[in-house]
């Protein structure tokens, strides 16, 4: 039932894009479909194995559709896009969305945080089914059923992931469905066959009114760039990361919270979002929202920088591929130094001591330094 997957990476895409009077008029039917929402144009993570899992057709939408619609990956083959104005309303958009794309049979969207606010409503805007956090799917059309409709005649099976990856349920939909993709982050990238075709939407996405009963929709005041220590870490380009190995053996839990919060305010200062290993967070030191892995936020940084990580498989299998890893730990055959860009053998609490002295940051009394 699992379907093949693919962690795309990787700059610009070659793209086909229609010429004037020839662009498609709407959206495929009977065919599966990715939703990413983009803003400024930067593609959330998973947005690549959402169009292979909607075996390579993608719609786009948000501020910067056009720029993004063309750094898909090599999966995507018939892709459109649609501006929208800053910010996101879900609600607005799910009603906006739902008459377009009720013709696919089955909707995938990334576990993004904004994937994860569209999908529910435009389940609901469409009558369907929701498959959150589908670690795999597979879509699989019935032909020649009396009185139904080719979208509506299919069969959706899934593999649900729950408790941080610790359990998967199968699900079966018989009929059209709504799906968010968990990213697979492990995989290679493949080379690319042809380029895609990509066309802007026409007509483009009007705002819907409200109907009586509607829930309400949120008011965009303003959009603000996200602050790194508050931001989704799945969103982060630049983390750091720490694990058992940044605090001292014997240490109280309570100096082990302060290293931790030392470690997220030298992030602060660099412009990075600060992380930790499943150990980390299992023992109390940092909320389990900053967990890196396969069991926690699988992420996809430019740089990553390890304190004291040994690199369990889990947690390795969980960064991606970063342009920069830096290794600090005093173990030189430790997997995540192996991995490393740059591995340096030293007391990763004492580099980050001279890290926060260096920034201006100042040091907690519990943490130990001299």
């Amino acid at each position: 039932m699992s379907t093949e997957r693919s962690a795309l990476t990787g700059g610009q895409q070659s793209v086909r894009r229609a010429k004037a009077g020839t662009a498609r008029a709407d959206l495929p039917r009977d065919l599966p479909l990715a939703i990413v929402v983009v803003r400024s144009g930067q593609l959330p993570t998973g947005a690549r194995e959402a169009v292979e899992a909607a075996q390579g057709n993608a719609l786009v939408v948000g501020r910067g559709a056009e720029g993004a619609a063309g750094q898909l990956g090599p999966s995507a083959t018939s892709v459109w896009w649609a501006e929208t104005e800053p910010g996101l309303r879900a609600g607005t958009l799910s009603r906006a969305l739902a008459p377009r794309v009720a013709g696919a049979p089955l909707l995938v969207l990334p576990v993004s945080p904004d994937g994860r606010d569209l999908a529910p409503r435009l389940a609901a805007a469409l009558g369907r089914p929701l498959l959150a956090n589908a670690g795999a799917l597979s879509f699989q059309a019935r032909a020649g059923e009396a009185n139904v409709t080719p979208a509506a005649s299919c069969r959706v099976l899934a593999e649900l992931v729950r408790l941080d990856g610790r359990l998967t349920i199968p699900a079966e939909v018989d009929g059209p469905a709504v799906a968010t993709y968990l990213p697979d982050v492990t995989r290679t990238t493949p080379a690319a066959t042809r380029p895609a075709n990509v066309y802007r939407l026409q007509p483009g996405l009007n705002e819907a009114p409200a109907k009586p009963g509607d829930p309400a929709d949120v008011v965009v005041v303003d959009v603000v760039d996200p602050e790194p220590g508050s931001m989704d870490l799945a969103d982060a380009e630049l983390i750091v990361a720490g694990g058992a190995g940044l605090v001292p053996a014997n240490a109280s839990v309570a100096t082990a919270q302060a290293i931790f919060e030392l470690l997220a305010a030298v992030a602060k200062a660099m412009g990075a979002s600060p992380g930790a290993t499943r150990v980390a967070s299992d023992s109390g030191w940092v909320e389990h929202e900053g967990t890196i892995g396969t069991t926690g936020t699988m992420v996809r940084p430019k740089l990553y920088v390890a304190l004291g990580i040994s690199g369990a498989t889990q947690h390795v299998g969980g960064i991606g591929s970063p342009q920069h890893i830096v290794s600090v730990n005093t173990d030189p055959s430790s997997h995540m130094t192996a991995v490393a860009n740059l591995g340096l053998v030293t007391d990763a609490l004492g580099l980050l001591v001279q890290l926060a002295n260096r920034l201006g940051v100042e040091v907690p009394d519990e943490v130990p330094h001299a």
